[in-house]
């Protein structure tokens, strides 16, 4: 199925240049053009794209202000694309499926384009369902109780790359290099093997992006890469603790020990 999409730049040089790359994604069938916030909104209300590219900075209207004022409606999936690296982190906060730096990469791009296809592969699977159920409660109510559902999404709709901004810099971390990740208030220190990052996100945002096969609350304020688990230690009121592969220990409140069984 066609991915309509819809290119948004005051560059016209660089909508050329976008276009081009897309001409190796035969799935994506560009719609539209804009070369300013108000025209890529307007286009946006009546094509109704499955996905854009969004620059930011443009005259008078950037791109977090498309993105505000699409509030109304159901938003496309979105991916911005700026010469500037210090917007990453309200990108992500728009829940944007990536950011891309000008010039764009090959590479980066059909990783991105991999992303989108995952997420609408997903939204297509959830409306199809819901059509089901609503055909079926026409029909027959009663069975609408016991249709199953599909009950673990696929794996690829989950983030495999966080962009992490930290003391200026922006650090592209691996999901699977993740051991731990503790909650400071709105803040997450992401630990890896080498190295522990800030990240400004909720933890519950956070979870979301994560594949919930392997990331894993364990306390109110820690999610951990259950393929790092290497020992568990059963402590007393029900808590325990858990030995990571650097060595660090992790504490499992009784709330979440549902996730040790796992282990035993």
């Amino acid at each position: 199925m066609p991915i309509r999409t819809l290119l948004v730049d005051d560059e016209a040089l660089a909508i050329r240049g976008l276009r081009h790359r897309l001409a190796a994604h035969p799935d994506i069938e560009i719609v539209g053009e804009a070369m300013n916030g108000r025209e890529a909104i307007r286009t946006i209300r009546t094509e109704r794209p499955d996905l854009v590219f969004l620059d930011i900075q443009m005259p008078s209207f950037d791109g977090f202000a498309v993105v505000s004022a699409l509030a109304d409606v159901a938003p496309p999936l979105v991916i911005f694309v700026t010469a500037y690296s210090d917007h990453a982190i309200r990108a992500f906060e728009a829940e944007a499926v990536d950011y891309l730096l000008k010039p764009v990469e090959e590479d980066r791009l059909a990783q991105s384009l991999d992303r989108v296809r995952a997420r609408l592969a997903e939204k297509r699977l959830r409306e199809e369902a819901e059509r089901l159920a609503a055909r079926l409660a026409e029909v027959d109510p009663e069975a609408v109780a016991s249709l199953e559902l599909p009950a673990d999404p696929p794996s690829d709709r989950y983030e495999r790359v966080i962009n992490v901004r930290d003391q200026g810099q922006i650090f592209r971390v691996e999901v699977d290099s993740i051991e731990r990740i503790d909650a400071a208030g709105d803040y997450m220190c992401l630990t890896t093997a080498d190295r522990t990052l800030v990240l400004r996100e909720t933890m519950k945002d956070l979870e979301r992006r994560l594949d919930p096969r392997k990331f894993q609350r364990v306390h109110r304020s820690t999610i951990v890469n259950l393929d790092n688990v290497r020992q568990v230690k059963p402590h007393t009121n029900g808590e325990c603790f858990l030995t990571l592969a650097s060595g660090a220990t992790v504490k499992v409140s009784r709330s979440y020990r549902e996730v040790v069984a796992r282990f035993l």
